[in-house]
Order: structure tokens, then C-alpha cells, then sequence
């Protein structure tokens, strides 16, 4: 595939605390409405209390590391229409892809809980999928095992 139209991944500057890129990705998708900030304080607050619970060995940022590296997908089933049959058909996931699913089911699975707020429900996701274990986890193994389950279709992924 050709070079993308917009020079997003260039344009991206790392977060101001930590000088990772993987980590200001994550905090532009927790963002709501433009509010970059509040996005930044929820994630420096969950990295923080992620210390403070962890009584700082492993750091906030090594736990969000190994979050992100337990839930990333290797495969994913596609729908695919063959012979006017629709088969769920397990394929390869793409780096990107990979990354942005990862980030998706954490997001997702802390705004899902309630009563707390946000930077203490996103501790709580992000150190459980350092010890896979949570929600992120779950879909992840969900995701494995339909593609496991549609193995028989692999053949149709060209």
C-alpha cells in the first residue's frame, strides 16, 4: 500500500511526562471532545496510582507497557463472502490495527465500569492486563478463540 494522505504518524509528538509516543497515542483516544488535558490528567493519574498500588517497582509506564503488549491481538476473524455464503475467516492483524484494538478494549472496558472515577477504573484495566487477567483480556482470548474456532476457513484469506 502506497504512503497514507495524512502525516499523522510524524506529526504525533511524545507525551510531555514520560516522552513516549506509544503513551500519547493512547492518551489522544482516552480524549473526549478536544479536552487533551483532562485526557492527560486521567492517564498521569491512573499511571501514578498504578505506582502507588504497585509501591512503585514495577513504574506506572513498564505496567502500561506490559498492558498493552498482554492485549495486543495477534489474529482476528473478517467476514468474508464467498459463494454468496458469508465466512467468518481468521486472519494476520496488521501493527496498527494490533495497536489501536489494544487500545480500544482498555478504553472500553474502564468507561464500561462505574462508580469510580475514570483515572481509578483505568488503573485497575491496565494492571490487570499486565497480569492478564480484566475485561481487555477477556475480549482478547474471545477474539483468539472465534479465530481458533473458524481455523477451518483460513484457506479462504486471500
Amino acid at each position: 500500500m502506497g504512503s497514507r494522505i495524512t502525516k499523522a504518524e510524524q506529526q504525533l509528538k511524545p507525551d510531555p511526562r514520560y516522552g513516549d509516543k506509544v503513551l500519547s497515542r493512547f492518551i489522544n483516544c482516552v480524549m473526549r471532545d478536544g479536552k487533551k488535558a483532562v485526557a492527560q490528567r486521567v492517564v498521569y493519574a491512573a499511571l501514578d496510582e498504578i505506582e502507588k498500588r504497585s509501591k512503585g517497582e514495577p513504574t506506572g509506564i513498564e505496567v502500561f507497557r506490559e498492558a498493552i503488549a498482554n492485549v495486543r491481538p495477534e489474529v482476528e476473524v473478517r467476514s468474508k463472502r464467498v459463494g454468496g455464503t458469508n465466512y467468518q475467516v481468521p486472519m494476520q492483524v496488521s501493527r496498527r490495527r494490533q495497536q489501536s484494538l489494544t487500545f480500544r478494549w482498555i478504553i472500553n472496558a474502564a468507561r464500561a465500569e462505574s462508580g469510580k472515577p475514570m483515572h481509578m477504573r483505568l488503573a485497575r484495566e491496565l494492571f490487570d492486563a499486565s497480569k492478564k487477567e480484566g475485561k481487555a483480556m477477556n475480549t482478547r482470548d474471545q477474539v483468539h478463540r472465534m479465530a481458533a474456532a473458524n481455523k477451518a476457513f483460513a484457506h479462504f484469506a486471500w
